[in-house]
């Protein structure tokens, strides 16, 4: 079985300006996935597609393959992770059985989630995609808004009667990984198409980053992880 991860991490980032090679806790963000993706010892190549130098030559300094820049069409706000993974598959010599995307942001990547993830699939042959999640709060299916009349507008009317407890869970997507069949990622142009299993991840251990609070919060975490 042949894998390859890849890491997207343009240059263009508007919220947090140079965000995937900021330095988080002393050293860029983005080594904290270069370094998990090599030290699993899983993949014969960990690849970034970045269509920035700068970015390009930190990867490299931090043992990751950088054979190509992205195109510019997948260099805008608009191109989908799915979009730079099957470029980057197009355009790699060897053909693997798994590509494993990690984000560029996301220092909560342990090797040790990405090796229990692909274990996963060794175990069960029918899994097409293994992706890292993190339960939502119950309360989401209370969720409304306001109509046109100033009422309250519940999304769903199912749940409003019903215990906290009695509410099935949900779970929205942790931003970490995917692990997915090449081919039906090359087919269907989806990093979860097929059938999916879900890898939890503690919410402790997961962090979105898009403002400088939720950056000083993940760094506040992460020290305090033990």
């Amino acid at each position: 079985m042949s894998n390859i991860c890849i890491i997207p991490a343009r240059g263009g980032s508007k919220r947090i300006p140079r965000k995937n090679i900021k330095y988080f806790l002393g050293k860029p963000i983005i080594a904290y996935s270069i370094e998990a993706a090599i030290n699993s010892n899983l993949f014969e190549e960990v690849i970034v597609s970045t269509d920035d130098d700068e970015i390009a030559k930190i990867a490299k300094q931090y043992g990751a393959a950088v054979p190509f820049f992205r195109s510019n069409e997948n260099s805008d706000d608009y191109a989908t992770l799915a979009d730079v993974v099957v470029e980057t598959l197009n355009k790699t010599e060897k053909k693997y059985n798994y590509v494993c995307t990690l984000l560029a942001t996301a220092p909560f990547i342990f090797k040790k989630d990405i090796i229990e993830g692909f274990e996963i699939l060794s175990v069960n042959k029918n899994i097409d995609t293994v992706f890292s999640v993190v339960e939502n709060s119950k309360e989401v299916l209370r969720s409304f808004n306001i109509n046109n009349d100033s009422e309250l507008n519940f999304i769903s009317t199912e749940f409003i009667k019903k215990r906290t407890q009695d509410l099935p869970k949900t779970y929205k997507d942790a931003g970490m990984f995917y692990i997915s069949k090449t081919e039906n990622v090359l087919l269907n142009k989806k990093l979860t198409s097929g059938r999916v299993e879900l890898f939890e991840i503690d919410e402790n251990l997961s962090q979105d980053i898009d403002t400088l609070y939720d950056w000083k919060l993940a760094e506040y975490k992460y020290k305090h992880i033990e």
